[in-house]
């Protein structure tokens, strides 16, 4: 097993990154030993992992950073970087590595104040490891102030520090800091190979491992979330009626309220056991005293904590919301599909009677329509746009067709 075991269906990008694994290898036994730095090497100190949803971006980087972190014996015989076995490996890939810091966040954005600590962070040396690696998951999520920050420590990093940036596209990262960072686009895994890595890795059941798979279209953590989780197959099965349901006005309202009430309890129930935590570990760590009095002047760090809280519940709600526009997206893709006679294989063939039906009663042309309407509605989300106001515009332009 080695540290690219995960990364699946991207041979270029594991190429591409052993190669530079190996050259940073060389690189810090090379300065190590006060001999000369190897000429041409493929290592470089910033990097940027774009690719669409599910395509493996955060696994990339962290199976780049183990092996930058591999410390087998094999190394000096020759072997690649990346055993999976070593302690390097191993801790950077569970992330509590010293020299690997992972960030991802839960909320809206990523601002200056945490930026600056990354920055911090990014000017010491490494405390075991052979080098300082900080993977932000989430690139896209920075502000523009905190780009800013960032930028600086692009452009003049410490010598033995690596950034890998991970974001959904080029675009959403200032042009700045990607013309300071090496490129890698990862592509969508196929629909087999994340079902065999379901098997192989998960021990789920072939059959429900292939289902999964082909209703994500290649999304390798929706997939896993939908072969294990029987919650997660009942509010697809939900979303996927929604098509259904808008015959009329009363229907389009009362689904877009439904589609938003099953958002918000997936929200509340992913945030409240966390939010709980968190409410009593910070009490405890101010002093809370019997009774669950706190001390004078905490007031302020306890508002703080609630006001990240409900940010974090909010961006819970949208994704949650936007994970069932994509469902909705593969329902008409299908739809689309068989009016047009493509042999593409359908996604949704758990519904194939929904499909069949809203093919048979409408044209290619509705169908498109319908399309748009749900890309539009995952737009005006994003300009935060009220949910409710949103979802309902988008199934009466479902109805209307």
């Amino acid at each position: 097993m080695s540290v690219w075991d995960d990364l699946v269906g991207q041979d270029r990008v594991q190429e591409q990154l052993g190669a530079a694994a190996q050259d940073a290898d060389a690189l810090v036994t090379a300065v190590s030993a006060g001999e000369r730095v190897p000429p041409g090497s493929r290592m470089t100190h910033a990097w940027l992992f774009t690719g669409p949803p599910g395509s493996g971006r955060s696994t990339a980087a962290r199976a780049f950073a183990a092996a930058l972190q591999c410390t087998s014996p094999d190394r000096a015989l020759g072997g690649a970087p990346g055993c999976g076995f070593c302690d390097g490996c191993h801790t950077s890939l569970v992330g509590t590595h010293a020299d690997v810091e992972v960030v991802r966040t839960d909320l809206l954005s990523i601002g200056v104040k945490e930026t600056r600590e990354l920055v911090r962070r990014a000017q010491l040396s490494p405390a075991v490891g052979r080098w300082q690696v900080i993977i932000l998951e989430d690139a896209d999520r920075l502000t523009e102030g905190a780009g800013n920050v960032l930028l600086k420590a692009v452009e003049e990093p410490a010598p033995r520090t690596v950034w890998l940036l991970c974001a959904p596209s080029l675009e959403d990262v200032l042009p700045t800091i990607r013309s300071r960072c090496r490129h890698l686009t990862l592509r969508t895994p196929s629909v087999d190979a994340v079902a065999d890595v379901l098997i192989r890795r998960d021990g789920i059941d072939p059959e429900r491992a292939a289902s999964a798979a082909r209703a994500t279209q290649g999304h390798i953590g929706r997939a896993r979330r939908l072969a294990t989780d029987e919650k997660a197959r009942a509010r697809r099965a939900a979303v996927l009626k929604l098509p259904l349901r808008v015959e009329d006005i009363g229907g389009c309202l009362k689904a877009a309220q439904e589609l938003i009430d099953t958002a918000a309890d997936d929200a509340r129930q992913v945030s409240e056991e966390v939010d709980v935590k968190e409410t009593e570990d910070m009490k405890a760590a101010l002093g809370a005293v019997a009774g669950g009095r706190m001390p004078r002047g905490t007031a302020g760090v306890m508002k703080e904590l609630e006001d990240r809280q409900k940010r974090r519940k909010t961006r819970t709600q949208r994704d949650s919301l936007d994970l069932a526009l994509t469902d909705l997206t593969g329902f008409y893709r299908d739809v689309l599909a068989l009016q047009l006679g493509s042999q593409i294989a359908l996604s949704n063939v758990d519904v194939r009677d929904a499909v069949d039906r809203i093919a048979r009663s409408s044209t290619p042309e509705r169908t498109l329509r319908r399309i748009e309407a749900v890309i539009a509605c995952r737009r005006a989300l994003d300009r935060n746009v009220a949910p409710l106001l949103a979802v309902e515009a988008m199934t009466m332009a479902l109805r209307a067709g």
